[in-house]
């Protein structure tokens, strides 16, 4: 398949060329690598929701991981996952629109054409408000909400939709995510928009695994003291540290579909 061409929103950004995945059988025996790994690190595959990370890769990359059982997927670029979207087959479509409103509910009654479960779309990048009107049809959950505002703009085109609230620990600048102390409060505050808080959300600090566990355990933590029940947090590299310090979800890339193509220049 020939690769497709995608921008990313914002100013100076440049088209990024969108590869294909690798075949559907080694992305399906890597799925099934990765949950010995969730295995191995002490708990139960079922109880652990992979969300399959395709930015980079073209459509047949959300193909890919659906055939191989994972319909979670997750998109960081409004205007690459909003292309993705529209290159999906109608019936697909059709399911990811009505899937916002069966996920608040955790219903799984929503069913593709094909009889398998709707996509369930999870928007990973920083929440743009500009993008938030055509975009909201069809996120069933925003990961990175870190302001008031934010979660105001996405209650107003999706009253009631499933957010993550991305908590920040290691002050590295120009990172996206809420403060540790700031968290509770914009809970609350979500919370009072009428958006239905599911959990927290982190990403670590660059480097060993072993040096996300400070940010993994605080995020773990916050999130029972506030009766949150999901924690995402773990990518490819430190997905065991994350898995013992409490996840329920893991965004993985790389290790279902290699190395992301760069931005072009």
């Amino acid at each position: 398949m020939a690769s497709s061409l995608a921008r990313p929103p914002g100013p100076g950004s440049v088209p990024r060329v969108l590869s294909p995945p690798p075949p559907a059988d080694v992305v399906a025996a890597r799925v099934d690598a990765l949950r010995r790994r969730i295995e191995d690190a002490g708990r139960d595959p079922a109880g652990v929701r992979i969300v399959a990370v395709t930015k980079g890769f073209t459509s047949s990359a959300v193909v890919a991981a659906r055939g191989a059982g994972l319909f979670d997927i997750g998109e960081n670029y409004a205007n690459e996952f909003l292309a993705k979207v529209a290159t999906l087959s109608e019936s697909e479509s059709d399911a990811m629109r009505s899937e916002s409103d069966a996920m608040r509910s955790e219903s799984d009654a929503a069913r593709s054409g094909d009889g398998a479960p709707a996509t369930r779309w999870h928007y990973l990048g920083a929440v743009q408000r500009r993008r938030v009107r055509v975009l909201a049809p069809v996120v069933s959950f925003w990961q990175t909400l870190c302001r008031v505002s934010e979660g105001e703009t996405i209650a107003s085109h999706a009253p009631g939709a499933a957010v993550f609230v991305e908590v920040e620990t290691t002050a590295i600048p120009g990172r996206n995510g809420c403060p540790p102390s700031e968290v509770a409060s914009l809970v609350a505050s979500l919370r009072g928009a009428g958006l239905d808080v599911r959990g927290l959300m982190t990403v670590g600090p660059p480097g060993p695994p072993e040096g996300s566990r400070r940010a993994f355990r605080l995020t773990a933590q916050l999130a029972r003291d506030l009766g949150l029940p999901e924690v995402s947090m773990g990518m490819t590299d430190d997905l065991e540290v994350a898995l013992s310090e409490g996840s329920t979800m893991v965004r993985v890339g790389r290790a279902l579909f290699g190395e992301r193509p760069p931005p072009q220049a």
